[in-house]
């Protein structure tokens, strides 16, 4: 069973990936682990091969800001587990990261006979976060809206709610994505009508959340 696990680790730093894949080949005797710098190659790598395992997700590469890189993965392969890997230890983070979809949060300064645990925790079924941190107190009504609407956005609309965050026109982002106009303003209503907002100016604020990966309950997509 062992020889057929396979792990995507996903992180821009060739040193961070080494670290990671370390703890993972001690994790888990012969398994197989395919390293990516960006986003664009651990997509490619899930769709030549989306039987992974596990994907251990960093919040900060190219082509990741904040949770959109969650976002993304668990829209477009959502029977894939995501781990987050990162250098954020802030604990509300991490508890949005498990609300958005993540199977575990690992910070990067976890002790690595831990981080192995972590590991074997989550191929096992599990969630792991840092044990401080608090799922006691139940998420407030806007945090839960948020996180619904959110998540009810397909890979295509939060490439596009990025694109709009970053100040592009719909001309620029139909260029981008290889899709007509007419295509990206039908992209921009579902958006808009999903995180319950009125403008492009009220999504990009919503986007601004998502990539700061600060986002917090009480303050939802329409502030």
């Amino acid at each position: 069973m062992a020889a057929a696990t396979r792990i995507l680790i996903a992180d821009d730093h060739p040193l961070i990936r080494g670290a990671l894949r370390q703890a993972v080949e001690g994790a888990v005797a012969g398994c197989a682990v395919v390293e990516c710098g960006d986003l664009g190659e651990l997509s490619r790598a899930l769709d030549e091969d989306s039987d992974a395992d596990l994907v251990m997700l960093d919040l900060a590469m190219p082509g990741v800001r904040g949770f959109s890189g969650l976002m993304y993965l668990r829209a477009q392969h959502p029977g894939v587990p995501v781990v987050v890997v990162s250098a954020n230890e802030d604990r509300g983070v991490m508890r949005r990261c498990i609300d958005f979809g993540a199977c575990g949060f690992i910070p990067k300064t976890t002790e690595i006979e831990a981080m192995r645990g972590a590991i074997r925790a989550v191929l096992g079924g599990k969630t792991w976060t840092p044990a401080d941190v608090d799922f006691t107190t139940p998420a407030d009504r806007g945090t839960i809206d948020t996180v619904r609407r959110l998540s009810s956005l397909t890979p295509q609309q939060v490439r596009v709610l990025m694109m709009l965050s970053e100040g592009l026109l719909n001309k620029q982002i139909a260029w981008e994505l290889s899709v007509s106009e007419a295509t990206v303003k039908a992209h921009v209503s579902a958006i808009l009508q999903k995180l319950g907002v009125e403008s492009r100016t009220q999504a990009v604020i919503a986007a601004a959340k998502i990539e700061a990966g600060q986002w917090r309950g009480g303050d939802g997509a329409t502030a």
